[in-house]
């Protein structure tokens, strides 16, 4: 089965869509002229329930089938933008100042719509298909949100899936893999608590900068020399604060930074020898240390299962050529590990083309792949819930 002819008889209709929201981004949970779009044309589709509200904005429709009761089936996209200038010259670029759509969740959000339009006009399957639009996806933990909010147990909810598009990867290709398809995300913020002083007279100083350039170097070697090469960490210090003038040394310096992790034994691991690592240079050199570690999204994780599912989906939407089935895991972050966690299903990376790199400010969406996502989206479903 390759794309579908409704996919591709919409496309400009989708495209329109997601025009219009490129040029509306909302960031986080302030997403409400999105979702009550979103809403509205749900509604209008004849969708059996429409939900808003759920995790704060997020909005659920539910779809019928007309083979009667049974299981439910999720598909999920994203609605939020970024704080960004938008720079990508397009006609339908950013009306909002510092905002923008640079990670395609304009583009998400507009193929599930498409998706949804079908289903709801065909219904050609037996049980219910959710389709979840979620809020804050980026930084925000709007996946956990909904979760929260009870939307499995509300919908009855089996399975989910997720989609991202992926720029690099060539229009019309797909691409997953099972187990750990994306990075846990972590961040931590370390003071180190010295002496100050003139810089002229070092020796009556605890000098926290240079502590902090020991623990600096020091940290690398959670990556290089301590954990095994095959269990991917990546150790960042992203900035450094402390003092004001040439010649003074400072009380105190501030580090940030974010440990990502691919298992939970590497992430447990990691976040014990940071401190440990901070804790002891600074006692090496007579100074302090505080270290404030917050963990992020989770390990986005891909059911067996349900990752084959998926696979088999788009090699009937794209052929066996188009689709990678072991793609490298990634160290960036997707909050849809939350519903991961929640219900078994899986999450899948469609391609952009050639296109600026993701949280750009060139970025654009590719509107040649709406077809192949909305395939994908209606193709899954009405396979998993064939009459």
């Amino acid at each position: 089965m390759p794309v579908l002819n409704s996919a591709s008889e919409m496309q400009a209709e989708v495209a329109a869509w997601r025009r219009h929201l490129h040029q509306h981004p909302e960031i986080l949970y302030d997403v409400h002229e999105t979702a009550a779009f979103v809403a509205d044309k749900l509604m209008s589709f004849g969708c059996d329930v429409v939900e808003t509200g759920i995790g704060r904005t997020g909005v659920v429709g539910i779809i019928k089938g007309r083979a009667g009761e049974g299981p439910v089936v999720g598909l999920r996209a994203d609605m939020d933008a970024l704080p960004i200038v938008e720079t990508s010259g397009k006609e339908w670029a950013s009306q909002t100042p510092g905002k923008m759509h640079a990670c395609g969740h304009d583009g998400h959000t507009a193929m599930l719509l498409g998706a949804a339009k079908h289903l709801a006009e065909t219904r050609n399957f037996k049980g219910s298909v959710a389709v979840i639009f979620q809020p804050a996806e980026e930084g925000g933990g709007g996946g956990l949100a909904m979760v929260k909010d009870g939307m499995m147990e509300r919908f009855g909810i089996s399975q989910v899936y997720g989609m991202h598009n992926s720029p690099g990867l060539p229009l019309g290709h797909f691409a997953t893999r099972k187990g750990s398809i994306m990075a846990a995300a972590d961040e931590y913020e370390v003071l180190i608590h010295g002496r100050g002083g003139h810089a002229a007279q070092p020796h009556k100083t605890i000098d926290p900068v240079l502590v902090s350039a020991h623990a600096i170097i020091a940290l690398q070697a959670i990556a290089s020399r301590e954990t095994d090469p095959l269990k991917s960490v990546v150790v960042t210090v992203a900035t450094i604060h402390g003092g004001d003038a040439s010649n003074v040394i400072p009380n105190t310096v501030k580090l940030t930074g974010t440990i990502r992790t691919l298992l939970p034994e590497t992430r447990d691991y990691a976040e014990r020898r940071l401190s440990e690592v901070v804790n002891g240079i600074a006692l090496t050199f007579g100074a302090r240390a505080e270290v404030n570690y917050r963990r992020g999204y989770p390990v986005t994780f891909n059911h067996e299962g349900e990752t084959d599912f998926a696979i088999d989906i788009m090699r009937k939407v794209a052929g066996a050529k188009a689709v990678e089935t072991d793609l490298a895991p990634l160290m960036g972050a997707e909050d849809f590990s939350y519903m991961l966690e929640s219900r078994p299903g899986s999450f899948v990376f469609i391609g952009n083309g050639d296109s600026a790199n993701l949280h750009h400010s060139s970025y654009d969406f590719n509107d040649e792949a709406i077809p192949y996502g909305v395939s994908y989206w209606v193709t899954l479903a009405e396979t998993a819930l064939a009459a």
